[in-house]
């Protein structure tokens, strides 16, 4: 019998070998924690579609940051529930809202901390969307202004990086210039470029409270079929100032990671969403899948489809894993 003159279990035979020739790796700085922030004191409330992830008030934050810095996490995202909600979300722009709060709250007790902040109203508003409605339709350049003083807003409470995530058009370019006019022109702006309309959102709108109270969110968010749209939108968003482009959700959209990541030469981020995160967690809770390893694998197949940036509510976990693994 010939053999081939190339075997490729040579290089697998040990772990050294698997360890050296790795093309792809996972790293705690490649990962951003979400938070959701809720009103009071003392409060720790488990989301029970999302086992593990809690809201918390803003005097928990300390040892929520703690927890995180403690495995090597130091990067946040928030996401805020207001006390009262209204029809133009202006609770996600008052001076002293949960999420501006949480900011300096964060900044005074854990300056080393990278804080970014979601920007959208739809946490905010009474309906739902993510902007301001004329009859059941909301009107994208009205809503603008209102994301661009949600920016300014969090940029002013000592925000690290922005995240609009409402995919109104034309966003990027208000809060750039809002931003820039406003001496904040070292604030960068983490767009959620490509974000689909998705059914892998639902134990969020659990969380954040935000489910639409009619219709749905088709008519500003992408059509699951579309790629080469996601194409247009990340370029609108390139010319318009964004420093990152991010891909929500991840795991149903690894081809369109990996078309963005051959198109641009931004950092790309990818939101590990939701129900992305239950479906493993339910899973492993029914013994049905080795819930350690396939956090890990889905985990790297995001990054080895061309993500720099991981969020995902796992962050915690997977950093405490590689810790323990060396």
């Amino acid at each position: 019998m010939i053999f081939p003159e190339y075997r490729p279990r040579r290089m697998r035979k040990n772990k050294t070998l698997r360890a050296m020739i790795r093309e792809t790796r996972l790293s705690s700085s490649q990962m951003i924690y979400p938070l959701f922030i809720m009103p009071g004191k003392g409060k720790k409330e488990a989301i029970s579609s999302m086992p593990g992830v809690y809201r918390i008030s803003v005097d928990q934050l300390k040892k929520e940051a703690r927890a995180c810095m403690d495995v090597g996490i130091n990067s946040v995202i928030l996401f805020g529930l207001p006390e009262k909600k209204d029809a133009v979300g202006s609770g996600a722009y008052a001076k002293n809202g949960i999420v501006q709060r949480a900011i300096q709250e964060l900044k005074n007790q854990a300056p080393e901390m990278n804080v970014v902040t979601d920007v959208c109203l739809c946490e905010y508003t009474d309906h739902g969307h993510c902007g301001c409605l004329v009859g059941h339709e909301v009107d994208n350049d009205a809503t603008l202004e209102l994301l661009a003083k949600t920016a300014l807003s969090h940029a002013r409470a000592g925000a690290d990086m922005v995240a609009p995530s409402d995919m109104m058009d034309g966003r990027i370019s208000e809060i750039r210039s809002t931003l820039d006019e406003n001496d904040f022109h070292m604030v960068p702006i983490m767009s959620y470029a490509v974000k689909y309309a998705s059914a892998f959102y639902g134990p969020f709108r659990d969380a954040a409270d935000c489910a639409p109270q009619f219709g749905d969110r088709r008519s500003y968010q992408m059509d699951p079929a579309n790629s080469r749209e996601a194409l247009r939108e990340a370029t609108l968003d390139v010319e318009e100032g964004a420093d990152i482009l991010m891909v929500k959700p991840a795991v149903a959209y690894l081809d369109i990671i990996s078309r963005l990541r051959d198109e641009f030469d931004l950092p790309i981020a990818a939101y590990h969403v939701s129900g992305e995160y239950a479906m493993i967690k339910a899973a492993a809770g029914k013994g049905w899948i080795d819930g350690e390893r396939v956090m890990a694998e889905t985990l790297l197949s995001i990054r080895r489809a061309g993500a720099d940036i991981l969020i995902t509510y796992f962050a915690r976990d997977m950093a405490k894993l590689l810790r323990e693994r060396g």
